[in-house]
């Protein structure tokens, strides 16, 4: 597939490049933190089928179909998107996996001590993604045998001025960039929640609405973006013990979405 689609409508434009959501300007504003810039190197990316470390649980999972082997965020991040269709405005990719395939992990050997990855169960994976005046909305689709367990997590990256001075604020709370940052690497959770605000001082704000996934996740290292991710849990990061008690289990067909909108 050609390597980056761009959408477009009068008022913004969005830049994928192999599923990733790498740019979206809206009112000629950039939202999307650079994969180029300090801090990550990555613009988007999808936790599936777990969420957070495995390291320490011997990257295994219980399931009643039996062990799967996960690193951090899940196997679904080594696995390559496949174009479906796109038009001006709205882009459809997909991942197909069959279960107990061996997946190259991609963190083996410098990062990782298990080399290839694996899910006992079949999955489908479906990313749309589509731009509307001044919003972008990623809609996720998951078809599965009955009764997989599984986490999902979306986890967009968005830019910062580099003061520092950004607030996340949700219905119950405001949470400053210091905050973040002070939670470090195991994320700041935000629980029962479908919408999140990022307030600019600079900028426009931005509104980012979601539906099933309940839950965000917000992490930092630096002060020039800040990921804030729809999450359907938090991660167990003391135990790693993951298993069907702690995970969703699928009916066949789930749905997610997340909306991003500048105010």
């Amino acid at each position: 597939m050609s390597a980056t689609i761009l959408l477009k409508t009068i008022h913004s434009s969005a830049t994928i490049n192999k599923g990733e959501v790498i740019s979206f300007i809206a009112n000629n504003e950039e939202v999307i933190h650079s994969k180029n810039a300090p801090g990550w190197n990555a613009s988007d990316i999808e936790m599936f089928p777990v969420i957070g470390p495995t390291k320490f649980n011997n990257y295994s999972i219980d399931t009643k179909n039996g062990i799967g082997k996960q690193d951090q965020h899940g196997l679904l991040r080594e696995l390559t998107y496949k174009l479906i269709s796109s038009d001006t405005t709205t882009v459809i990719f997909e991942k197909k996996y069959v279960k107990n395939t061996l997946v190259k992990n991609t963190k083996f050997p410098e990062k990782s001590t298990q080399e290839n990855l694996y899910w006992p169960y079949d999955f489908v994976f479906r990313k749309i993604i589509s731009l509307k005046n001044s919003s972008l909305k990623i809609d996720f689709e998951i078809n599965s045998e009955k009764g997989m367990p599984y986490m999902l997590g979306y986890h967009p990256s968005f830019k910062l001025s580099g003061s520092g001075t950004e607030i996340v604020k949700t219905k119950e709370k405001e949470i400053t960039l210091n905050d973040i940052l002070n939670v470090g690497s195991a994320a700041y959770k935000v629980l029962n929640s479908d919408e999140i605000l990022l307030i600019k001082n600079d900028s426009s704000n931005i509104k980012i609405t979601t539906k099933n996934f309940n839950n965000f996740m917000l992490w930092t290292e630096v002060n020039n973006m800040v990921c804030l991710e729809p999450i359907t849990q938090y991660p167990l990061l003391e135990t790693q013990n993951y298993s069907e008690k702690n995970m969703r289990i699928s009916s066949g067909k789930e749905l997610f979405s997340c909306k991003i909108e500048l105010l």
